[in-house]
């Protein structure tokens, strides 16, 4: 086993941002693990602008602001491993990771930063009838799949939910050639930012249908098309409001959930509005020496405020382990 004053969970903007700021308040034994091949988490994957107006003073594209924190964590020297998953975290602060050059491996740490980001909600936690097509993505995987792999994932589409990500990738596909049929959302109004709605729906004539949902999926081997209806208060279909539309893929953006299991599995007390840890004004869970920071914690609209909150846990892990309440 070997032995690290703070480990990281997570290469994010919140892991990278809680790294600097633990180096920088006088931590320098510290080891970053990222699951990902590279660190910057899924800013890597959002190419579009819009990051960095609160951190940086300047418009940045998600990779772009990635960088500049992965060039501090460099510049600092901060030991990091990608390609490595974690398995689970202990009470007494030991971390098993796996990789495929160590196999399993066990890091005795002195303080951690859970920073392992947020989940999309699939099309299982959503209770949509129909059958069980290919052609159903999250929005995020969709976005992996165009601005990573380069791969389209439909031509014809239909997007459930104007979260931000939703409206992003509804413009993304238009913009790759395919044809965005509409975008429903259960809500009475979007979630999304007002400039995303504009941006990206306005812009490209993309309808925007507030209260409706798609109740249904059509297609064997892949989705041949979707029912979306108007829904009344209690979310329940409107009889004769039915529009059925052909397409050959359905994105889904429908809510983020913290990514809680490895949380759990230690034993910190969760918070049952955010889905993710009870935390104090330091973000310190409710495990001592175990402090959450960004979307794990939880959900946050922007990538800057992450990475203050993360630079609060960085500080305050330092500070835990130079007050030798390890």
């Amino acid at each position: 086993m070997i032995s690290r004053d703070l480990v990281i969970i997570g290469g994010g903007p919140a892991g990278l941002a809680a790294a600097v700021a633990a180096y920088d308040a006088g931590l320098k034994d510290i080891l970053l693990i990222e699951r990902d091949y590279c660190l910057g988490g899924v800013l890597n994957q959002c190419i579009h602008a819009g990051f960095g107006l609160h951190t940086f003073k300047e418009e940045l594209t998600g990779p772009e602001y990635a960088q500049r924190y992965i060039d501090m964590v460099l510049e600092r020297g901060i030991e990091y491993k990608t390609d490595c998953m974690v398995i689970s975290v202990s009470p007494e602060k030991i971390v098993q990771i796996t990789n495929k050059d160590d196999g399993i491996f066990e890091v005795q740490a002195k303080a951690i930063i859970l920073a392992m980001g947020c989940r999309e909600r699939t099309r299982g936690s959503l209770n949509i009838p129909g059958t069980r097509p290919a052609g159903v993505f999250t929005a995020g995987t969709a976005q992996r799949l165009v601005n990573i792999e380069g791969y389209l994932p439909g031509k014809q589409v239909v997007c459930l939910g104007s979260g931000d990500i939703g409206l992003i990738m509804a413009r993304r596909m238009t913009l790759e050639g395919a044809k965005v049929l509409c975008v429903a959302e259960v809500q009475e109004k979007s979630p999304g930012l007002k400039r995303n709605i504009i941006q990206c729906l306005d812009d490209f004539g993309i309808p925007l249908l507030l209260r409706h949902n798609v109740i249904n999926i059509y297609g064997e081997n892949h989705i041949t098309g979707v029912d979306v209806a108007e829904i009344n208060e209690n979310f329940q279909p409107i009889p004769g409001t039915t529009v059925h539309y052909e397409c050959d893929c359905l994105l889904l953006s429908t809510g983020l959930i913290p990514e809680n299991e490895l949380t759990m599995g230690l034993g910190a007390e969760m918070d049952p509005i955010t889905k993710g840890p009870v935390v104090d004004e330091k973000f310190m869970t409710t495990v001592p020496g175990v402090f959450a920071a960004g979307n794990v914690q939880a959900v946050h609209g922007l990538a800057d405020d992450v990475s203050v909150h993360a630079e609060i846990a960085g500080r305050a892990a330092a500070e835990y382990i130079g007050g030798g309440r390890q």
